[in-house]
């Protein structure tokens, strides 16, 4: 009767130690896969904070391309050039304008500088600054003037 106890025992013992074996391999993979997740994600937004500077540069650029349109059409030619390059190397980390005049406000993705009187609600009629994302995340959202009945004038 000893050995037939002993026996069940071990054997319980082993299915205890097997269970244990499946969940600690079942962590490592889902340690394992959160890891590379975070590494992808991290990666993915590195250079948040260069891109975000460079953002002002492109501000810069379109400031100095309206002024120089009028002063020097071939210097007026040269900047626009280097900002369509900026804004290439730009597109292809992944930064995309947010389209803002014409669309609702979306909180998310606008900022909202001044309210006017208009016939719809939230709806953004101007867009005084420039946003962009990064994939799927806002660098900097735009900062537009909406529209509300009633609004002031």
């Amino acid at each position: 009767m000893t050995d037939n106890n002993d026996s069940k025992k071990a054997e319980e013992q082993l299915l205890e130690y097997t269970n244990t074996l499946k969940r600690l391999q079942a962590d490592f993979e889902n340690y394992i896969k959160r890891s590379e997740k975070e590494k992808e994600e991290m990666t993915q937004y590195s250079n948040h904070k260069l891109i975000s500077k460079l953002l002002n540069v492109m501000d810069d650029f379109e400031k100095t391309l309206d002024v120089t349109k009028e002063v020097n059409k071939e210097i007026g030619e040269g900047i626009k050039m280097v900002y369509k390059n900026l804004n290439k190397v730009l597109h292809e980390e992944g930064v995309v304008q947010i389209n803002a005049t014409g669309n609702k406000l979306d909180p998310f993705k606008h900022e909202v500088i001044d309210i006017i009187n208009g016939d719809e609600d939230d709806l953004v009629v101007e867009e005084l600054q420039r946003g962009y994302m990064l994939k799927n995340k806002v660098l900097r959202p735009s900062k537009v003037r909406i529209s509300k009945s009633g609004g002031k004038k």
